[in-house]
């Protein structure tokens, strides 16, 4: 085998993005195409809508299209399959999939409810010949890989803290008014959290680990016609004592990126998520408060060559593009399965970023600081009650 055949579920947004770049037809309006990934073609498209049928028969004649994902996991048409439905669905077709050997890539977020990520990560483990990875395109950014290698590697000592704005998800009305299942609890299972955030919630996570303690702020609806969450305040703590936060929202036209890690021999800011500079102290903090004056400290700062006696920096810049970085995990994707290299995002890791997002909405929910992870049921509890007052779709069991 020297490709693995691409089954897509769904082939809205994001699945007709992909159906294009398999097909070196395109990706997104307004986006650069990105290369086919070389171990990866177009095995077959599955929808449930009519229109997305005649869409595809029409410009993808040549592949198999089905209305029922099942029948296309048995059709011998493909060697893997991409989940690019709702949310909620994520976890069904995965452990169907994982269960009839079928390989798996989901993707964001793994689910909505970290009770259901569990049974999918059980699932997974139970059949480790199967490949599970989930669509964290970003981890391909080699800016991040670096910043990851740093902290890693402990040469600037632990994080005391971190903080991360994340508002360059701008969305109007009109994108929340695309689909019906888009910005309700039970159709998706939330806001920003779950849809546009959990790239960097996994990142952030991936980086500077796992919080302890979660505090947030939730506002459902800020300046949209939506009923749940689009400006969020997330306040974390970690086992070492290192603080963290994270600020995000889709009402920011302007937008800001930035990721700020402060550690005891230097600090690691990110602009973007293109360019970095990493401050490496000459000194560690607790070794300059140990020893250092106030008669040391101004003329540290008055001096015109203060922050060269106080730290050096390298700075570096990564330019790769939206579906260079989506080709990429499926390369990575398809390599595994057909040699067995590593995973850049097992499957896995997916739970993660929803057990934060369960985290954050829990804690807003109750008015108060919450363990992470939270109970699971209780999270679900407190989401169905959001469903059904929502009274759109059915609650959850």
């Amino acid at each position: 085998m020297e490709k693995i055949r691409l089954g897509i579920i769904g082939v809205g947004a994001q699945g007709g993005a992909y159906a294009g770049f398999l097909t070196g037809t395109g990706g997104l309006p307004g986006m650069p195409a990105a290369p086919c990934p070389p171990h990866v073609e177009l095995g077959a498209l599955c929808d449930i809508d009519p229109e997305k049928e005649k869409m595809c028969k029409e410009k993808y004649p040549d592949y198999p299209f089905f209305t029922d994902w099942k029948d296309m996991v048995a059709s011998g048409k493909v060697d893997a399959v991409v989940t690019t439905v709702p949310h909620y669905l994520h976890h069904e077709i995965a452990i169907y999939c994982l269960e009839h050997g079928m390989n798996v890539l989901v993707e964001k977020p793994a689910g909505v409810r970290a009770k259901d990520v569990m049974a999918m990560n059980k699932c997974a483990a139970e059949h480790p010949d199967v490949a599970f990875g989930i669509m964290f395109n970003q981890r391909t950014n080699k800016l991040y890989q670096k910043i990851k290698e740093v902290v890693a590697s402990g040469e600037l000592g632990e994080i005391r803290r971190s903080n991360w704005i994340i508002n360059t998800w701008w969305r109007p009305d009109s994108y929340y008014q695309q689909s019906a299942w888009r910005a309700t609890w039970g159709g998706e299972g939330g806001g920003v959290l779950v849809n546009q955030a959990p790239h960097q919630l996994d990142l952030w996570q991936w980086i500077c680990g796992v919080p302890t303690k979660v505090f947030a702020k939730c506002i459902c609806g800020s300046h949209r016609k939506i009923d749940v969450e689009n400006d969020v305040t997330i306040l974390t703590s970690y086992a070492n004592g290192a603080t963290g936060s994270f600020i995000t929202c889709t009402h920011d036209a302007i937008g800001t990126d930035r990721l700020e890690i402060d550690l005891d021999k230097g600090k690691i800011v990110v602009e973007d998520s293109r360019k970095a500079t990493i401050y490496r102290m000459k000194k560690s903090e607790e070794e300059m408060n140990a020893t250092m004056s106030m008669m040391d400290v101004a003329k540290l700062t008055m001096s015109n060559s203060g922050a060269s006696e106080l730290y050096e920096t390298e700075e570096f810049e990564n330019t790769d593009g939206w579906g260079f970085q989506h080709t990429t995990v499926m390369e990575n994707f398809a390599l595994h399965i057909l040699t067995g290299s590593p995973l850049l995002a097992p499957g896995s890791d997916g739970i993660n970023g929803v057990n934060l997002a369960n985290a954050a909405q829990l804690s807003s929910w109750l008015g108060k600081e919450v363990d992470n992870p939270v109970d699971p049921e209780l999270y679900a509890e407190e989401l169905n009650k959001r469903i059904a007052a929502e009274g759109k779709f059915p609650v959850r069991e």
